[in-house]
């Protein structure tokens, strides 16, 4: 069983890219390595209406997901975004933990 370094609901810093130093929860992760995080890389989509499925046209603003090598854990002790590792504990169970002062980040 592999353990994603990244979790939905997880809170995340963007570190690259037009929303650099944003940060967000992560709504959803894609199979093809991508994240949807909550109010970043919002951007204008025109739409058409379409009245059988009741949707109204015109210009929405929505998120778009962002290449997960382009946003690191938010790591709340440090107030920075944090690399992450993969550890066992002793009874077993796989936890992510903080590169940086080695906390875990599932409790």
């Amino acid at each position: 069983m592999a353990l994603n370094r990244i979790k939905k609901g997880d809170e995340v810093i963007v570190v690259a890219g037009k929303d650099k130093g944003r940060r967000g929860t992560v709504l959803r992760i894609f199979d093809d390595e991508r994240v949807l995080i909550e109010n970043v890389n919002v951007v204008k989509k025109h739409q058409k209406p379409n009245p059988n499925a009741g949707v109204q046209g015109g210009i929405i603003e929505k998120e778009m997901p962002l290449e997960a090598s382009n946003v690191m854990l938010y790591n709340p002790v440090t107030q920075k975004g944090d690399r992450v590792g993969v550890r066992k504990l002793e009874d077993g169970k796989k936890v992510r933990y903080f590169k940086s002062n080695g906390e875990v980040v599932d409790i």
